[in-house]
């Protein structure tokens, strides 16, 4: 039951940070040229962010000689630990920054 609810809060997640940066580049783009979807702009968005969070990671494990496990069980499933932090940061980040932004708001 634990797993369910922690697999329905990722993707409630993961909606919420596809759907702020749909907003975002529904707002950002001219409307007068032929462009891709603000949903494949978004994915597009969230895999190059996460991917460049994932590499940084393994820069920084790497210098720092870090012994982290290659893999970790979570539900009867194994995932990388690194690609598991990058994608979450990279979800997070837009819920984030629309936060900071309604407090400055205040």
């Amino acid at each position: 039951m634990y797993a369910w609810m922690v697999l329905l809060l990722v993707l409630i997640l993961l909606t919420l940070s596809v759907w702020q940066r749909i907003k975002y580049f529904r707002k950002t783009v001219d409307e007068n040229k032929i462009i891709a979807s603000p949903l494949s702009l978004a994915i597009q968005d969230l895999v190059a962010i996460s991917g460049s969070i994932y590499l940084s990671l393994i820069m920084l494990v790497s210098f720092l000689k870090l012994n982290i496990p290659e893999t970790i069980r979570f539900c009867e499933i194994s995932i990388d630990p690194l690609a598991f932090l990058s994608i979450s940061l990279a979800i997070i980040q837009p819920l984030c920054v629309n936060l900071v932004n309604m407090i400055k708001k205040v």
